[in-house]
């Protein structure tokens, strides 16, 4: 089977699915890996590939694409806030950073996205209630999220953390993309919390089979080093705008500039303060169940996770690294960053 962006589906099967399946107890459809790439996603993706291959994005989009925990959420807040509130005063910023800058892919990471439940039932998407006022009248089984980045008013910030092999061809000629990386280190450590902690994810394997996953390339998502190195082949479009996690927390005002002058958004050195600050890791934990918009209770988070280690928004650090990987661990993803990654000219740094 292939898909129309031209990849092969492999649906896994045998041990390697029951080596998946033991530590995943999120994916209860099974897996599936696309290649080139590899890119693995939950078998639900291939109900929806065709609609992110072919969504139809618009000139005055801006879309944020990472791999996973690379800043997403982050960048989304503040790209929302400098399009739409650098003063401060739009009363649209306590609608959750899902609502305001919808995650086009958000659809085929679930299960069963879909519910056969009641809007006022614990088990009913917990996006449906504001995909009906913005949706009205289209049909859920569709596509929740997908279908909110459709319905979503102009200018539309839309977060991705799909590959460019699998967004529309011609996206980057059509919109402004704000691509975020983040040292591999530092990023698995926050992948790997948020995956314990996530029950659409639900890992319950161990930090060292997590390392494992992520240097054979089969963590959802995949490959790091392709995905990172789709986006740095399109560094020189003019419609491309890169920025890394470090650079961010070492110098927030200094890339906001930098952002402003790509968006073209024209703000003040106040106004580029309250984007700041408004986006800072300390306000942005203190809005945790506002932002995330889908609660912070049994249903979506596990609550042993949340107690020992932290919620959604954990430390927003650079360099924690150095307190949960072992020596051994660390060396790992040394060599694979030296094996995978030494043609991509973008120089990581592991602290600040």
């Amino acid at each position: 089977m292939a898909l129309s962006t031209g990849h092969k589906v492999e649906v896994l099967e045998g041990e390697e699915l029951a080596r998946q399946m033991k530590d995943w107890k999120g994916y209860k459809n099974g897996l599936v890996r696309l290649t080139p790439g590899p890119w693995i996603f939950p078998k639900t993706f291939l109900d929806f590939a065709d609609k992110y291959f072919k969504f139809k994005f618009r000139p005055s989009d801006v879309v944020i694409a990472t791999y996973p925990k690379c800043g997403t959420t982050w960048t989304q807040e503040i790209v929302w806030t400098m399009r739409n509130n650098p003063d401060l005063n739009n009363p649209k910023a306590s609608l959750p950073v899902l609502v305001k800058s919808p995650f086009l892919e958000m659809d085929s990471l679930n299960s069963d996205p879909f519910p056969d439940a009641s809007p006022s039932s614990d088990d009913a998407n917990p996006f449906l209630e504001p995909f009906k006022i913005l949706c009205s009248g289209r049909n859920p089984k569709d596509g929740i999220c997908v279908q909110m980045a459709e319905c979503t008013p102009d200018p539309r910030t839309i977060k991705t953390h799909l590959p460019f092999s699998l967004l529309p061809s011609l996206m980057l000629d059509t919109s402004k993309v704000v691509y975020v990386a983040r040292n591999p280190k530092d990023m698995l450590v926050s992948y790997h919390h948020h995956c314990r902690l996530i029950k659409m994810h639900g890992y319950v394997g161990s930090l060292e089979d997590f390392i494992q996953y992520f240097v054979d390339d089969d963590l959802l998502y995949g490959t790091y080093a392709e995905h990172l190195k789709e986006a740095w082949e399109r560094r020189n479009h003019p419609n491309f705008h890169i920025m890394f996690y470090e650079d961010m927390k070492a110098d927030i005002i200094g890339e906001l500039k930098r952002l402003d002058a790509f968006l073209g958004t024209k703000l003040t050195l106040q106004q580029l303060d309250n984007v700041a600050r408004h986006t800072s890791f300390k306000e942005m934990k203190k809005r945790e169940e506002i932002t995330l918009g889908m609660g912070t209770g049994d249903k979506i988070f596990n609550q042993e996770v949340t107690k020992k280690d932290g919620g959604f928004f954990r430390k927003g650090e650079t360099g924690d690294w150095r307190n949960k990987l072992s020596p051994e661990l660390a060396a790992k993803v040394d060599a694979w960053v030296e094996k995978n990654m030494k043609n991509i000219s973008a120089d990581f740094k592991y602290s600040i």
